[in-house]
């Protein structure tokens, strides 16, 4: 008679992102961004207990597996020179062979109390003079290269810490230097913050690096609420049956995500599309260029992951205001929502009504 018992699973059970009732705007800006990572992450911001962390958790569980070189703190591409770390140039140069593994995109959580080493990685200064070696330290930033970077609260962030934080987000390189000493690292991640408005707001000019701002509300229907916490209590009753229950409807959507990365580079946006798109975006004077290129990549992410090879004007209209929204100056007199705002210059623009 064998005495072995099955090894309970090591990994906290995740809810799945299927199952997650309503926020419709928050799953469709995380949705784009891991289409297209280049669209420069999202800013989730809404009342408190909407689901915000949970639905950011759940979408890690629809990431998929991407090749990394083993043993490197950088998670480093075996193929794309702009996505690996120096030593591993090195290694490629000297025709060295490279270890290949496949991993699932991680995601890194940045406590609110992290320092700026923790976050950028540290050098050992003694060790670089004594030993004449660069000795790093990599932070948190190395560790969500090609991942997720989430930054619960970020409206809470000391503001130093999320300057670097969108800086390395919009240049793909987080840069150490110490006395003299400079090491620079890729950190190419899709930075996703959320916060509570009631607790403060981003300064504009910080907002404007997120690629897509969306906002969540707490559920008004009586019955949708009812369905919500019905759900919760059979996935905190019987985790593994409730995640099993949804396996098809997971399956599907990360083929789906898969498929619609593959088809990306495909996707056309027509000239007269792009031409409205900015003249929306110069009528409601948004400053400088991103709600431009964002809404376009947006918009293209959209229809690759509708199965479509061209990008329509309701796609379009799908994705603006959480591209433009938190772009817009804000008017202390104005009671109008600004998604709302961009809506109504849209439809005037493009002549489109739903």
């Amino acid at each position: 008679m064998s005495n072995t018992v099955d090894r309970p699973t090591l990994q906290r059970p995740v809810f799945p992102f299927t199952a997650i009732v309503g926020q419709e705007e928050m799953k469709l800006a995380l949705l784009l961004n891991v289409v297209d990572p280049k669209i420069g992450g999202v800013m989730i911001m809404g009342d408190r207990g909407t689901g915000k962390s949970t639905t950011v958790r759940a979408l890690v569980d629809l990431l998929p597996e991407i090749e990394v070189v083993a043993d490197d703190p950088f998670n480093s591409d075996p193929r794309d020179p702009e996505l690996m770390s120096e030593e591993v140039r090195e290694r490629i140069t000297a025709d060295q062979p490279l270890s290949v593994i496949s991993t699932k995109i991680s995601m890194v959580d940045l406590p609110l109390g992290a320092t700026e080493d923790r976050v950028c990685g540290t050098i050992d200064i003694e060790k670089a003079l004594t030993e004449g070696i660069k000795a790093f330290e990599p932070g948190l930033l190395a560790k969500a290269n090609r991942g997720i970077l989430y930054v619960d609260e970020v409206n809470l962030l000391d503001d130093h810490l999320v300057d670097v934080l969108l800086d390395a987000a919009a240049s793909g390189w987080n840069t150490v230097e110490r006395e003299g000493i400079s090491i620079s690292h890729p950190a190419r991640f899709i930075l996703i913050g959320s916060g509570n408005p009631e607790e403060g707001e981003l300064r504009p000019q910080l907002l404007d690096r997120f690629g897509m701002h969306a906002q969540v509300g707490t559920v008004k229907d009586p019955e949708l609420r009812v369905k919500i916490v019905e759900e919760r209590s059979s996935f905190d009753r019987d985790p593994g049956a409730f995640r099993t229950a949804y396996r098809v409807p997971q399956d599907h959507l990360r083929e789906q995500i898969s498929h619609s990365r593959e088809r990306l580079s495909q996707i056309h946006l027509d000239y007269d599309l792009r031409v409205k798109i900015s003249q929306v975006c110069a009528e409601l004077n948004v400053d400088g260029l991103r709600g431009d290129i964002v809404t376009n990549r947006a918009a293209k992410a959209l229809a690759a992951l509708g199965d479509r090879s061209e990008v329509t004007v309701k796609d379009i209209w799908t994705v603006i205001p959480l591209c433009l929204r938190h772009r817009l100056r804000k008017d202390p007199l104005e009671s109008i929502d600004s998604g709302l705002l961009v809506q109504e210059k849209f439809s005037k623009v493009f002549g489109y009504s739903t």
